[in-house]
């Protein structure tokens, strides 16, 4: 037990109990794919520009994957929450890429990796013909590595496609050169507002039926779809849609645990950021639910469900700097310091909510550690805690 002096929204501070919550357990005989996508650990003492360059602490960046792996998880790597494309460049994802590759091998773990076009600036004179290319070099690079490639979504494609039928033109082709199925990755815009637009139409539910062409007619090389609107009710029509034996991975931080647990009509897998740091609890409501003890699947994963709301609120893209903020409260990284100097990217209002809801949620292991850590940063932001 600890005690922590928060910051209220009237500018008042009052005390804060943290307690210590159940241990992880690892997963076991899940019913459901479940992927973390995980974040970058940042090097600290890096003599560098954070705004400009990536400084990766591999060795804790790596360690974070382990222990997603020794929990059940499948690691997303080189997604948005490891700032891909919003401080990590496409070397870095890519010496990244290699490295997670090369210890999931190593250790029989699940593992599949983003390709996509960050190295390709968009503009007017960006065509269709080049955002292909610039997918096949990453996704041959991805593949080069042994990894299974999530197809994200292109800000060049959004940018250069003048109709659905070039959509239909980059997918089949890049889709079509690949060694194994992909993981497509339809990111709303609220997380990349680049995005707004994709597949073709502002409207999500006319985007919606392009995908779901794309995908059936490039059936055998789609393993499925993660799609990131934070809206059960459009996960739930596509999931209805999608052709038989296509997964539909679902991105929503907002309702995954109704989303996941399903219905008479089907259930969503999941490729979702909030896994990263909610891992524990999330684990044990997947273990639940693959024995059939929906009460003990829903009590998991209800008080996890504020919090991840709340991380995850607009502008939804600064989501980075809670995961990271809960990794360094739960000891998985020794520093609050972030690529890009994302650390920056949230209120102190906004973290101190965090620390309230993640006790809610009973991620705190060891809470005289997240005391101790939670002080020096709400204190270099003017808050004795």
């Amino acid at each position: 037990m600890a005690v922590l002096h928060l910051p209220n929204a009237d500018g008042g501070l009052a005390p804060f109990t943290l307690t210590a919550g159940p241990a992880p357990e690892p997963g076991a005989n899940w019913n459901r794919t479940a992927y973390a996508a995980a974040h970058v650990v940042a090097d600290p003492l890096a003599d560098n520009d954070p705004w400009l360059e990536a400084a990766i602490d591999w060795d804790g960046t790596l360690a974070f994957r382990e222990h997603l792996w020794s929990l059940g998880f499948g690691v997303a790597e080189a997604m948005d929450t490891a700032q891909r494309g919003m401080g990590l460049d496409w070397p870095a994802a890519l010496e990244l890429i290699t490295r997670s590759t090369a210890l999931a091998r190593a250790g029989g773990h699940r593992i599949a990796s983003g390709a996509g076009t960050e190295h390709l600036k968009p503009g007017p004179d960006v065509t269709v013909d080049d955002v292909i290319a610039a997918y096949e070099m990453q996704c041959e690079a991805v593949e080069a590595a042994g990894s299974r490639v999530i197809l994200m979504a292109s800000r060049a494609l959004c940018r250069a496609a003048r109709s659905p039928d070039d959509y239909h033109r980059v997918y089949g082709r890049v889709l079509g050169g690949l060694a194994r199925p992909a993981i497509l990755h339809w990111l709303g815009d609220m997380f990349d507002p680049a995005l707004a637009g994709y597949w073709g139409s502002t409207d999500e539910m006319a985007a919606m039926a392009v995908a779901l062409d794309v995908i059936a007619a490039n059936a055998a090389k789609v393993d499925g779809i993660k799609i990131s609107l934070l809206s059960a009710e459009k996960e739930v029509a596509m999931r209805r849609r999608l052709p038989e034996g296509i997964k539909m991975y679902s991105g929503d931080d907002f309702n995954y645990p109704e989303l996941i647990e399903g219905d008479a009509q089907g259930h969503s897998d999941a490729l979702l950021g909030i896994f990263d740091p909610i891992a524990g609890p999330a684990a044990r409501a997947l273990n639940a639910l693959a024995r059939g003890d929906t009460d003990a699947y829903r009590a998991a994963f209800g008080p996890t469900v504020p919090l991840s709301r709340h991380i995850f609120r607009a502008p939804t893209r600064f989501y980075k700097t809670g995961v990271v903020f809960l990794a360094y409260l739960t000891g998985h990284q020794d520093h609050f310091t972030m690529v890009g100097g994302q650390e920056s990217a949230r209120s102190t209002l906004h973290l101190a909510e965090i620390v309230r809801l993640a006790e809610a949620a009973g991620l705190f292991a060891d809470p005289d550690l997240a005391a101790r850590r939670a002080r020096p940063v709400f204190a270099a932001r003017g808050v004795e805690a």
